[in-house]
């Protein structure tokens, strides 16, 4: 019979538990992304999980408003948990440039909650790695957007992705082009959606949310249409923004974009201008990327940001224009494990030490201190039991080398290395400094 007072252990739909198993590799990714960010100078900051509900409401999209989590705290205020990590940072920016200066760059690794339907790799509560500069509307900000995004995946071991790029003032453009331009806001969010429900539904969308005519829809979606390399793309795109001041101005960035990321040595074949592509959230203003792996399309943009010059006007007189972009970590390492990327492993140290000899634990503690001040993470079992269960604990764990030495070993002078990958082990003279043992694991370990 159960026990009424027990309370059963559960997770709320569209939140999960991370096991050791799941958090190594999240967090191998989140020390990449810091890596790389941090290589261009950006800084570390964090920001409140709860903002006053005024800072989050109407910043992202009607979508995004009908996601927020929001209540009254204790003292009658209503706040919100944060959607995503750029409009606290519009407010910080606002808060705080008087004191840190612009050019701002940040990045800033948090989680995020929206009350969203879940699907694959993607829940109600989850992890962004943004990064952004503010203070700054210069063509070499959106270059080195784009750079960043490039030079992260290459670091999480991707050869095969593209980064798909955009500007709104080329949607913008061709809006004013068709005197649709205070529609745009309807048309861009039915037009955000082309990937996901194609172009009839897109289509009857803007007709039903933004009042066009069934002719002016099919003219937007001519630019699903636009095909070829970026160069052919370029010139399609000149004649169809043709009289827009605004679109004009477009093109000339998406071409400066290309220009920069080329000199700066990154291939072309991993930029495709899309000018489909218009990210649904409404603060968008330029620049727009999104970042998709070639060999799992279905999976989404994994990476996706741009320029936003008005967001923190918001919240100030300042003029502070930005630009960034957010990789989506969850879903990313949804990826990496279809794609057989992940490592199944449930211990960050590579060496285990079995424990079966009571009379041994200072010679144990000993040689895992050695490893340890070579660098090399060692775990001492606890408990001593019979080596074969505990190599079996060993293996379930994903240790990679076994340090062997009962009373034989010692009386030996030897320590039996172990690769638990392949089975091979050999003897190796146990010194008091393990100078050998630390090179012969290093050995192993390739490092």
């Amino acid at each position: 019979m159960s026990d009424p007072k027990r309370i059963e252990p559960r997770t709320l739909k569209g939140f999960r538990d991370y096991p050791p198993e799941a958090m190594i590799p999240r967090e191998r990714l989140i020390d990449t992304a810091r890596r790389v960010y941090r290589s261009y100078g950006f800084s570390p900051i964090d920001t409140p999980a709860l903002e006053y509900l005024d800072i989050l409401s109407g910043k992202g999209s009607d979508e995004t408003d009908k996601q927020l989590y929001k209540f009254q705290d204790h003292g009658g205020r209503w706040v919100g948990l944060r959607f995503d990590l750029t409009v606290p940072l519009a407010r910080f920016a606002a808060q705080h440039v008087g004191e840190l200066g612009v050019p701002l760059k940040r990045y800033h690794i948090a989680s995020v909650w929206r009350g969203e339907n879940t699907q694959r790799g993607r829940y109600r509560e989850f992890m962004q790695c943004d990064f952004d500069t503010i203070g700054t509307r210069s063509i070499a900000a959106d270059i080195e957007t784009v750079l960043v995004i490039h030079d992260l995946f290459r670091a999480l071991g991707f050869e095969d992705f593209t980064i798909q790029l955009n500007n709104r003032m080329v949607l913008t453009g061709l809006l004013e082009r068709l005197h649709l331009a205070d529609r745009a806001t309807a048309v861009l969010r039915a037009l955000d959606k082309l990937g996901k429900i194609g172009p009839e539904a897109v289509a009857q969308e803007m007709i039903a949310q933004a009042g066009l005519s069934a002719e002016q829809a099919q003219d937007i979606l001519q630019l699903s249409k636009i095909s070829g390399d970026n160069d052919a793309v370029l010139r399609q795109l000149d004649s169809l923004v043709a009289g827009s001041e605004t679109g004009q101005s477009g093109v000339a960035k998406l071409k400066k974009v290309l220009d920069g990321t080329a000199a700066a040595g990154m291939s072309p074949d991993r930029i495709k201008l899309d000018v489909s592509i218009a990210r649904g959230l409404d603060y968008y203003t330029g620049t727009i990327v999104e970042t998709f792996l070639n060999k799992l399309p279905g999976i989404g943009s994994v990476c996706s940001g741009g320029r936003y010059d008005n967001l923190a006007g918001l919240f100030t007189s300042q003029e502070l224009p930005g630009i960034g972009a957010s990789l989506g970590l969850d879903r990313l390492l949804a990826a990496m494990e279809e794609l057989g990327m992940i490592e199944k492993v449930s211990t960050p140290a590579p060496v285990f030490i079995p424990f079966f000899d009571p009379n041994r634990l200072a010679d144990y503690l000993r040689l895992a201190s050695s490893l340890r001040a070579s660098g090399v993470g060692v775990e001492v079992f606890p408990d001593s039991k019979k080596l074969g269960q505990q190599l079996k604990y060993a293996d379930r764990r994903g240790f990679r080398i076994a340090l062997i030495a009962g009373g034989d070993e010692f009386d030996r002078g030897v320590c039996q290395v172990k690769n638990l990958q392949t089975g091979e082990k050999r003897d190796v003279p146990l010194a008091s400094d393990a100078a050998e043992i630390v090179a012969e694991v290093k050995r192993i370990l390739g490092s």
